[in-house]
Order: structure tokens, then sequence, then C-alpha cells
């Protein structure tokens, strides 16, 4: 019996080691009442409309959408996209470590039938305390070199529906609007840009 114990405590901590490593470092909303749905690979991703740029807006399914139904605009935009997507604020410092990441697979794959897409909630929790005086994403990032589109989730809509409260929260989504990555927090020491490129060329490669 105490051996069987042993061996539980030890498996125990095995798991929670595993459930840390998995989450990286991240950074969290202090007070936020968002509720994580556990998005995971498999999962069909949220829809979405974003404004990026004053009464412009994306959407999710003006890329990709469930097999059987057609895109958003498909008379004038017939082909299906995989899609990147990165929840950040400019408070947030794991994001920033991921940052220069995502923008050298994304100037690799610019040219490329994927979309990339960082959605910043640093307006939404802007009330937050010790928020207050963030900077705007858009120079901040500019200031740093950051390249890809931004998406603006003002009112924290996207966030709730993806469990971003804590941050990053990276997704790749497939061209069926299906989760094939789900990643939280930075983890220091992984290749981050191989894996995203190795899971980018495979979904390129699938078949519509």
């Amino acid at each position: 019996m105490n051996i069987l114990i042993k061996w539980i405590s030890i498996l125990l901590i095995a798991w929670g080691l595993g459930i840390a490593q998995d989450v990286g470092e991240v950074a969290v909303v202090p007070d936020d009442t968002t509720k994580d749905p556990g998005l995971k690979p498999g999962d069909l991703a949220p829809s979405w409309a974003l404004m990026y740029a004053p009464g412009k807006f994306e959407f999710l399914k003006n890329w990709t959408v469930e097999r059987d139904k057609k895109l958003r605009k498909f008379m004038s935009q017939p082909d299906r996209y995989p899609m990147v997507l990165s929840f950040f604020a400019t408070w947030c410092k794991p994001c920033m470590k991921e940052l220069p990441h995502l923008e050298n697979v994304y100037q690799a794959y610019k040219n490329e039938p994927v979309k990339f897409f960082l959605v910043d909630i640093t307006e939404a929790t802007r009330n937050n305390p010790g928020f207050e005086d963030s900077p705007k994403a858009g120079p901040f990032l500019a200031d740093k070199g950051i390249t890809i589109p931004i998406l603006f989730d003002t009112r924290g809509v996207a966030k709730e529906r993806y469990g971003a409260k804590t941050l990053p929260r990276l997704f790749v989504i497939d061209k069926f609007q299906t989760i094939r990555e789900a990643r939280q927090g930075f983890h220091e020491g992984e290749d981050l840009e191989g894996e995203l490129s190795a899971l980018i060329d495979e979904l390129i490669a699938e078949e519509e």
C-alpha cells in the first residue's frame, strides 16, 4: 500500500510539472472574470469580427469556415486559408518575448496562403488597476519592428470566446475552422518558429 501511495504521489507531481511546462510564462489580468472554455485541438474556432482600422472589420469567416459551409465573401474571395491567431496586450511581458518569433514566421510566410493576426486586448483591459497607462498597440509594436496585422478587441468579445485570460494565447486554425494548435504562455527554449512552420506547411498542403 505504501508503495502504491508513493507511485501515485510521483505521478501527481509529474502531472503537475507537465501542466506548468505546458502553460509556460504567462501574464494574467487581475480580477479577470473571463471563463476559459478550454479550447483544444479538434475544437471549432469561435467566430469573430474585429476592427483593424476605424470603421473597418476583419472576419474569421473571410478565410476559414466549416467544411460544408461557404466563406463569407466566397464570390470575391473563394480560397480557404489556415490562420495563426495570437492574443496579446502591450503590458504583457511574455507576449513581448513571443512576438519577435511570430514576426520571423510571418516574414517567412507573408506571401503564402496563410493569414496571421495579432488580437490586441490592451484597450479591453485598460481600466484594470495598473494598466491605465499601457501604450497603444499600433505605435508600440511598430517601434519594436512587429509588422503582423493587428486586430483590436476593444470590448473583449473575442477574448471571452477564446478564454484569453492569460497571455500570450496562440491558436493555429486550419482551412475548415478547426483548431489544430492551442498554446498558453511563452515557452523559453522551445522551437516555436520551427514547430509553427512545420504545422503551417502541413495546413497549407491540405486539400479543400
